[in-house]
């Protein structure tokens, strides 16, 4: 039996997309086993940055890349996108928070320290701000996962390296996540783009192979608490 079984899942991703190119076969295989999946999306894009138009669109696709995954709430949080290094730490503190205190996950997957974007970096601060153990009905489980061009653009040895030690079989989930980022049309890139269906693929085949799968998602376990 799955130990997602009848669990709730929260997915944190900083921007629209990073929760499938990260965990989006996972979700997929867990909701279909029984859990509660949920995702939270911390930023949108605002005007002058981003038109209005583009960004409605974007939250449209990830509205829809979710439910086909069987997320069962995505939300946005008011954050601007590509703009954290701007906003006071305490500000994405109380948004996490409340986001954890309502959705009261008992597994928690956030983005990599180590990523490049700062957005990323603030995001993985903050959610383990709003995660502490000490908190009532805080998160037991929490992972850090990928996110290509991202997670692997980094500094190598100067800056945290992903090297992962928790692998999801998603064997049966692999086109499905490629068919969620088929809805995130704005998003998604033609090949050689690492935010292509066929890097998705190959970084699926990768890290299956390292554990004797077809297909799997990686991720570093943060903390565990049995």
């Amino acid at each position: 039996m799955s130990q997602a079984m009848n669990k709730k899942i929260l997915v944190i991703a900083p921007h629209a997309d990073d929760e499938v190119l990260g965990v989006g076969g996972t979700m997929a295989r867990f909701a279909a086993e029984g859990a509660e999946v949920y995702v939270v999306i911390a930023t949108q894009g605002y005007p002058p940055d981003y038109p209005e138009e583009i960004s409605e669109n974007v939250r449209q696709q990830g509205f829809a890349a979710n439910r086909l995954l069987g997320v069962k709430e995505t939300r946005f949080l008011t954050l601007p996108a590509a703009n954290l290094d701007s906003v006071p730490y305490r500000d994405i503190n109380h948004q996490l928070v409340e986001a954890i205190r309502n959705i009261q996950p008992e597994v928690l997957y956030i983005p990599f320290n180590g990523d490049l974007h700062v957005d990323h970096q603030r995001i993985f601060l903050s959610a383990l701000v709003a995660a502490r153990p000490n908190r009532i009905n805080a998160p037991t489980t929490i992972y850090a996962y990928e996110t290509l061009s991202e997670t692997n653009w980094n500094a190598p040895y100067l800056t945290p390296n992903f090297v992962p030690n928790v692998f999801v079989d998603i064997s049966g989930y692999l086109e499905m996540k490629i068919q969620a980022m088929e809805l995130y049309a704005s998003q998604l890139k033609p090949f050689p783009h690492e935010r292509s269906k066929e890097t998705l693929r190959a970084l699926a085949t990768l890290r299956g192979s390292t554990v004797g799968r077809f297909a799997a998602e990686a991720f570093v376990m943060v903390r565990e608490i049995i």
